[in-house]
């Protein structure tokens, strides 16, 4: 299964295409959509979505994984991820991927085994998980390939359940 991750930002999208088989991973491409910040908001949506949709294009994923919007005190800041957000999103279903979105908790617990790592830790086993030499920069990157890593556990853990009734 071809996974790719994205962690959502309006001046940053990261992104990491990952393949699980046989509960092994495997990098595929990962980087950064990368917008300006003198340029008008349209224009930097329309960039993400143009960039996403081409990702999608050229690695054909099976699936879309994408982290979810958590409370931000800065509400500005809030509203501008989920207009990127919101536009990964609709990229991904422009291309009939099937959506999976998970919280900053899960993409913790599914990575470190603690919903409450700290940044670090889960650059870390993102590096250790996916065998790299270095942690991906910018760290958005590593949250989305962090995100791949999410749902290909959680993808394996439901596998089982099903395994489990038959």
């Amino acid at each position: 299964m071809i996974i790719l991750g994205i962690d959502p930002g309006v001046a940053i999208t990261g992104y990491g295409a990952i393949s699980y088989e046989g509960n092994k991973f495997k990098v595929l491409e990962y980087g950064a959509v990368l917008t300006k910040s003198g340029i008008e908001l349209p224009q930097r949506l329309l960039k993400i979505n143009n960039e996403i949709t081409a990702i999608i294009q050229r690695l054909k994923p099976q699936v879309f994984a994408i982290e979810e919007l958590f409370f931000n005190k800065n509400i500005k800041t809030a509203l501008s991820v989920g207009h990127a957000r919101g536009v990964a999103i609709l990229s991904a279903a422009n291309q009939n991927l099937p959506i999976y979105e998970y919280t900053p908790l899960q993409v913790k617990q599914a990575v470190v085994g603690y919903g409450r790592a700290d940044k670090n830790q889960v650059q870390q086993m993102v590096k250790i998980l996916l065998g790299l030499n270095e942690i991906p920069k910018p760290d958005d990157v590593a949250d989305a390939l962090a995100v791949a890593i999410c749902h290909g556990h959680s993808a394996a853990f439901v596998d089982k359940i099903k395994d489990l009734g038959r």
